[in-house]
């Protein structure tokens, strides 16, 4: 029997890191930088002003207050985007746009609020420190310095600064594209009819949300019966789009569970029982050209269970993340319970609390029944070591949480 620990690096192993693809900026949202980005120029490229107002020598305006403003003559008028340098003789001003650069000698802004508006001339009623309001020349980014580093996730924020530097294009690690393939005679598909011995397919919707959450795009087959021809021709329909393919179901040693016969001849895939509850028969190799693929049980609570520990974390190598597992807690179960001798145990809990007060664990349902009722209320898994039989109220257990 293999150990959880044996899988999650026979999983790992079977992945890698997708090549390097330079792709458009709504195209990298979503995907992890391949590439170190540098600034080409400064920014801002120079002294720009912060808000609207005037542009004025701040020893000029160094006695205006709102009962004794202080008059300067207007003589000229800036937007944003003008090139032509303006120069700033003492006791005069520049009316100015937001963004627009500063003329020569002007050091600071005064809002225009504080001011009568004026064109010709303008009456300042307030005083304002030198460098006030203006946004220097390289105070957010120096030519030469890396603005995004490689490994980091692209998201609006991101998009925001690659284009200001001027990026139209980036090197990113792709998402992984994933086929996901639901294996059972006795599926059917949600919003359908359910006839007698039928059960719906959870575990594709279930699995096709965790992938795209996990970084990766998603395309689901509709439920595939235990038919070697079936399933063999619709495995090697769909590796021609697929960086990884998922299975479920068709892993127990039925007659008509027909994974491990038809994924024999496609590839090199080994089947293993894992110490492990919930979850047991699991597979891992590769089919195809190379294709990676992962064979998970049929119960939606044991597959999300190894969605969670063994896929997620393939996944997100795949992706070039550097941080590929999730967050845990150690926290004090509220009642106790026995765990399977031997295995790994992964039991939905609902954790509160906080870092400074400490952090709580409710089992939901009963650790033994695989509910999905109590899946859909949990935040975490709450995880048994092999060797604890007895788990008593107050026991503390790392917690794997699972909301972001």
């Amino acid at each position: 029997m293999r150990s959880v620990q044996e899988h999650l690096a026979a999983c790992l192993a079977a992945v890698g890191p997708l090549p390097p693809l330079e792709v458009v900026l709504p195209d990298a949202v979503g995907c992890v930088l391949a590439e170190d980005v540098l600034a080409t120029g400064d920014l801002p490229v120079a002294d720009l002003a912060a808000i609207d107002g005037y542009a004025v020598r701040a020893a000029d305006v160094a006695d205006a207050g709102p009962s004794a403003p202080t008059t300067l003559r207007v003589i000229d008028e800036l937007r944003a985007g003008a090139v032509d340098p303006i120069h700033l003789v003492p006791h005069t001003a520049v009316r100015i746009a937001s963004g627009a650069p500063l003329p020569v000698e002007a050091d600071a802004v005064v809002p225009v609020e504080q001011t009568d508006f004026g064109s010709a001339q303008v009456a300042v009623r307030t005083a304002v420190a030198a460098g006030e309001n203006v946004r220097r020349r390289a105070e957010d980014l120096r030519h030469g310095e890396i603005v995004l580093p490689a490994g980091e996730r692209v998201g609006a924020r991101q998009i925001a600064l690659l284009a200001g530097v001027g990026r139209g294009r980036v090197s990113v690690h792709p998402r992984p594209r994933v086929v996901i393939v639901s294996v059972g005679d006795e599926l059917v598909e949600p919003g359908r009819a359910a006839a007698p011995g039928q059960v719906y397919d959870a575990n594709g919707h279930a699995l096709a949300t965790a992938v795209q959450d996990a970084g990766g795009a998603t395309y689901r087959v509709a439920a595939v019966p235990d038919t070697r021809a079936e399933l063999r021709e619709t495995l090697e329909d769909q590796l021609v789009r697929a960086d990884l393919v998922l299975t479920t179901g068709g892993l127990s040693y039925g007659a008509n569970d027909t994974v491990k016969e038809v994924l024999g001849p496609l590839g090199t895939v080994r089947f293993d029982n894992v110490a492990m509850w919930p979850g047991r028969q699991l597979g891992v190799g590769h089919v195809g050209d190379g294709t990676p693929i992962f064979a998970l049980p049929g119960d939606p609570v044991a597959v999300q269970v190894a969605f969670e520990t063994f896929v997620r974390p393939a996944l997100r190598a795949m992706a070039g993340y550097g941080q590929l597992y999730r967050d845990s807690v150690p926290a004090a179960v509220t009642t106790g319970w026995y765990s399977p001798a031997g295995r790994r145990e992964f039991v939905r809990v609902q954790v509160t609390g906080s870092p400074s007060g400490g952090y709580r664990a409710e089992p939901m349902g009963s650790p033994a029944s695989l509910l999905l009722s109590a899946l859909a209320r949990s935040n975490a898994f709450g995880v048994v070591p092999e060797d604890v039989t007895d788990v008593r109220a107050g026991d503390r257990l790392h917690c794997l949480l699972l909301d972001d």
